[in-house]
């Protein structure tokens, strides 16, 4: 199957681009891949937009999200030449300040614009070790492709249960690290330890970067990304602290989320709204965890 991606990777990124607008007409009117979740989740995200700016919006959406999977076969081959020249790091100057001191840096982003190309951040930090953590996908195959991908131009892959070991041990090493974090995924409802306003709706968030960056301790930055055409990115590297352990409580948890609030509401298009990231509420939590004492022993954790 990778010898196929591969083969088919060759392909000009242009000629890709023609069968991301095939797949566009396929998902979007004839499969009407997964419309009602992002419909929902954007009526829901934008109570006072017009019917007309919502369809505009999911239109967009479809077609970057049939790009974004033709970019992925393309990460495949593409040289490092051109990928350094169609995904552009900046702000790295401040971060560099960090990596130079070999202290850790823990990088916050969302599934927004072309989150697997980020994974060759590792080629502009070579003298670090550049870590983006993941959970094994059911198929094994697809596991195998997208861990080769994602680790393709240097990254290292690290499994969600190895984090904390392998942390460990590269922080006794005392080696410059950067480890990447998505964080705006569904947790289960032992993990729903904090619950933001997000994009208008009261969200069950992750907390386990935060948690990580107080135990290693170290700087936490937010990658800001934007798409200013068809095929290139822009990520830029905002500073949210210099050390996780000064930080309150949930203080990088919410400052995430604003962030990433911010950078959705600019350009909304953008984000996985396909991702049924609202699928379980406070009334469910609640249900699960009926006792209060129970409840607030859950939301305390960090």
């Amino acid at each position: 199957m990778y010898g196929a991606l591969y083969a088919f990777s060759l392909l000009p990124l242009g000629v890709l681009y023609v069968f991301s607008d095939i797949a566009f007409f396929i998902v979007y009117y004839l499969t009407k891949y997964r419309k009602k979740v992002v419909r929902k989740n954007l009526r829901n995200s934008f109570p006072g937009m017009s019917e007309k700016e919502m369809l505009g919006i999911e239109r967009k959406f479809f077609r970057w999200f049939c790009d974004y999977v033709f970019e992925t076969i393309k990460l495949t081959s593409i040289s490092k030449k051109e990928m350094a020249r169609r995904m552009r790091f900046e702000g790295m100057e401040e971060a560099r300040v960090f990596m130079d001191r070999k202290i850790p840096i823990y990088m916050y982003l969302g599934h927004y614009c072309n989150w697997e190309w980020v994974t060759t951040f590792a080629m502009h930090a070579p003298d670090c070790l550049c870590g983006n953590l993941y959970h094994e996908l059911e198929s094994k195959t697809a596991d195998r492709i997208f861990l080769k991908l994602r680790t393709r131009f240097g990254a290292h892959g690290v499994k969600m249960e190895d984090t904390l070991p392998t942390l460990a041990r590269w922080h006794k090493e005392q080696k410059a690290m950067v480890i990447g974090f998505v964080s705006d995924q569904v947790p289960g409802f032992s993990s729903m330890h904090y619950w933001p306003t997000f994009l208008n709706q009261l969200t069950p968030t992750y907390s386990g970067a935060e948690r990580i960056a107080k135990i290693f301790s170290g700087a936490a930055f937010y990658m800001d990304i934007k798409r200013p055409k068809r095929g290139y990115y822009v990520a830029t590297l905002v500073k949210m602290c210099d050390n996780a352990k000064d930080e309150p409580k949930f203080a990088l948890t919410e400052k995430y989320y604003r962030l990433l609030e911010e950078t959705i509401r600019e350009n909304p298009p953008y984000w996985l709204w396909s991702h049924n990231r609202w699928k379980r509420t406070w009334e469910d939590f609640c249900r699960v965890y009926p006792d209060e004492k129970e409840r607030n022993r859950v939301l305390s954790k960090l």
